[in-house]
């Protein structure tokens, strides 16, 4: 027997599936670990818990089956810094992909820079999650640790580059940073001059899906072949088989994502979404707003005070209500790029339940995600929808009928993990394309069809007209 693992390295956990070749998970681990959040908007780890928790993982995964391991590969969140020096130890703790403290490195970048000049050098413009921005924001308040900097990687390349000795980067990740040229699939020599990087600090290239080296001895998988990875939205999207042109995943995890399919590169006409490239050597444009699943954790277990999901299930489901709730706890990245924009209930009165304000959460996120849909310029027929928020048959409800479009829950959805193990499978020869492996392995077990859009039409063209008046309000 054949077996594959796929890991993904999370913001919270990482996680790791061990599945055969058919996509049956055989195996699963997770090793949970937190965020150090140092100053307001400062959001960091240390790269060693996520080494930590992947050797667990690996350990546990393999046991008893060492030599019938025959691919590993990753999902990782995105963006993060990790940088290390001569010695190949981290400088610092990795500066993650919800930090919001590049405000004035972005504003330098879209405006000094250009927007321009950005999208055509990239494809993209300058958000505070991404990496060069951190570079910047490091010359400029760190300047002893920029200057130790001998190799600059992305969450997952450093688990890879300690689990195999290889120096590697796929282009779904590599496209997040900002240094590279995403159409032409190269760094990016100008960008890498604009923002202080040498060449030499920067990984071989490689598609998400190309063997990129072996395990190194001890981890005895002997027969193991390691791909690239992907980064994390891109690895959901291969797991939930979005991987032809035009077809869409939304992720519903601790951010929520639109992701668009794409055989050829293209830029939307405000450069609003992220123009990446997909794990299947071709591309997508994705939206990412910054609060999701985390939105209605916050509100039922910071607020209210409760962990008891299913109760709140039953309310919300028998409750409808007028509030609108503005997602933004944390600034928005798409569409607005706005680090300081903060989140709103509007509408309450002495009547409001709180089954109606937990209503209005899951609203709001789907409102968010809605905006990055109908500024893509692209209308999808149909959705996959994934991410731990996509449990919720509520919300699974309220995503159909913002989004118009029937949504499908796959069979098995594990998020990136499930890709990785994918990708695992080509980089082995178990199949040809990751085109192939989707649709050899993914299925759908359930399709929740549109029952009321017209009144979130109706609410959605309010929800529109609130993000410039508490920008406006709270300058």
């Amino acid at each position: 027997m054949k077996y594959f693992i796929g890991i993904d390295l999370g913001t919270s956990s990482c996680k790791g599936i061990l599945v055969d070749k058919v996509g049956n998970i055989i195996k699963s681990s997770s090793v949970e670990y937190g965020v150090s959040t140092p100053r307001e908007n400062f959001s960091e780890q240390d790269p060693s818990d996520w080494l930590f928790a992947a050797k667990k993982i690996l350990s546990e995964l393999s046991a008893g089956v060492e030599s019938d391991v025959y691919g590993l590969s990753f999902g990782g969140q995105m963006h993060g810094l990790v940088a290390l020096d001569e010695n190949d130890e981290v400088i610092r703790p990795c500066i993650l992909w919800n930090d919001g403290r590049t405000e004035a490195e972005t504003a330098y970048l879209n405006e000094k820079i250009g927007k321009s000049r950005l999208s055509a050098l990239t494809g993209n413009i300058a958000f505070a999650g991404f990496t060069a921005p951190k570079i910047l924001w490091l010359r400029e308040n760190e300047p002893q640790n920029y200057a130790k900097i001998k190799k600059i990687m992305l969450p997952k390349d450093y688990l890879a580059y300690k689990l195999t000795g290889v120096f590697s980067t796929d282009y779904s990740d590599a496209s997040g940073m900002l240094l590279l040229d995403v159409e032409h699939k190269c760094w990016s020599e100008e960008m890498c001059k604009i923002c202080g990087v040498a060449p030499s600090w920067l990984p071989r290239l490689y598609e998400s899906y190309e063997v990129t080296g072996k395990l190194l001895p001890e981890y005895n998988m002997p027969n193991c072949v390691v791909t690239a990875g992907a980064g994390d939205n891109a690895a959901a999207a291969v797991g939930t088989g979005c991987v032809e042109s035009g077809s869409c995943n939304i992720s519903l995890g601790t951010s929520g994502t639109v992701f668009i399919s794409r055989d050829a590169f293209s830029v939307d006409e405000k450069n609003a979404l992220h123009s990446f490239a997909h794990a299947n050597g071709k591309y997508h444009l994705m939206g990412c707003i910054l609060t999701a699943a985390s939105a209605r954790k916050w509100w039922l277990e910071d607020i209210i005070g409760t962990s008891d999901y299913a109760v709140d299930e039953e309310e919300i489901a028998k409750t409808e209500t007028d509030v609108i709730f503005l997602p933004y706890l944390v600034g928005e990245r798409s569409p607005h790029n706005d680090v300081n924009i903060r989140g709103a209930f509007i509408g309450l009165s002495g009547n409001t339940t709180r089954a109606q304000m937990s209503r209005a959460v899951m609203e709001g996120v789907a409102f968010a995600l809605l905006d990055c849909v109908r500024i893509s310029g692209v209308a999808p027929k149909r959705t996959m929808l994934c991410g731990g928020g996509a449990r919720s048959r509520v919300w699974r409800q309220i995503i159909a009928d913002v989004m118009n479009i029937p949504v499908d829950i796959p069979k098995t959805e594990q998020g990136p993990s499930y890709g990785a193990a994918m990708l695992a499978m080509v980089g082995s020869g178990e199949y040809e394309t990751v085109e192939d492996a989707a649709r050899e392995i993914v299925t759908v077990s359930e399709t929740v069809t549109p029952q009321n859009h017209e009144k979130y039409e109706r609410k959605y063209e309010i929800f529109t007209r609130l993000y410039p008046a508490i920008k406006e309000a709270t300058k």
